[in-house]
């Protein structure tokens, strides 16, 4: 069948499209695994409250309260970059998040830095950890009522570019939002975490980067 040249054109404006998102989210063979599965190799943090399970890092435990927030942080730090993981959540009342552009507290349990929240009210919300101590962006009801899947797996993309930040639950977008404060850190470590509180579990799995340029 021959093809009309308007027809020609239009194949081949989808095709420049279709390459351009891969190329924004990265080739493939950049894509680097943060976690083994396997080990805490390129990790550090409270051991006693995380464990290794069905190939998950998981925080927490459905049996006692737990007594602080506490993180697992990755050894090196980012700056630029798409993360991509999975995660799911256990326990009434459970609330949890993925840290990045984050900093220790020396000699303290918490950090410092921005969380793509998870649990309660607040999944696929912008927290400002320990700083702004504040939401800075979230999606509205219906919106999390498409993307979030409570009993289940879900998918979290954190994609941190200059001053914008976006994030993704389940392919739905939650959060487009651009840091003002010129004084904001843009480095930092990436952190898994469980909230204190009533006993409740964490557990993320499959988690890669990204660097972006």
């Amino acid at each position: 069948m021959k093809l009309s040249p308007v027809r020609t054109f239009g194949l081949l404006a989808v095709a420049v499209l279709f390459a351009s998102s891969l190329r924004a989210a990265g080739p493939a063979e950049e894509r680097i695994s943060l976690f083994d599965g396997q080990s805490f190799a390129g990790w550090e943090g409270n051991l006693k409250m995380f464990r290794l399970e069905d190939g998950a890092i998981v925080g927490g435990n459905l049996k006692e309260r737990i007594p602080n927030n506490e993180f697992l942080c990755t050894t090196k730090e980012y700056e630029n970059f798409e993360l991509r993981l999975k995660f799911k959540v256990l326990g009434e009342g459970v609330n949890a998040g993925v840290q990045f552009r984050t900093k220790r507290i020396p000699n303290h349990h918490e950090v410092i830095g921005y969380q793509a929240d998870i649990g309660q009210k607040y999944w696929g919300a912008l927290y400002d950890e320990s700083r702004r101590k504040k939401i800075l962006a979230q999606p509205t009801a219906e919106i999390l009522a498409k993307a979030a899947k409570p009993d289940d797996w879900n998918d979290y993309v954190i994609r941190a570019e200059g001053n914008r930040i976006q994030l993704w639950l389940n392919g739905v977008q939650t959060v487009d939002y651009t840091e003002t404060d010129a004084g904001i850190e843009k480095r930092g470590v990436i952190a898994v975490q469980i909230h204190g509180g009533p006993p409740s579990e964490a557990w993320y799995k499959d988690i890669s980067i990204v660097q972006l340029k």
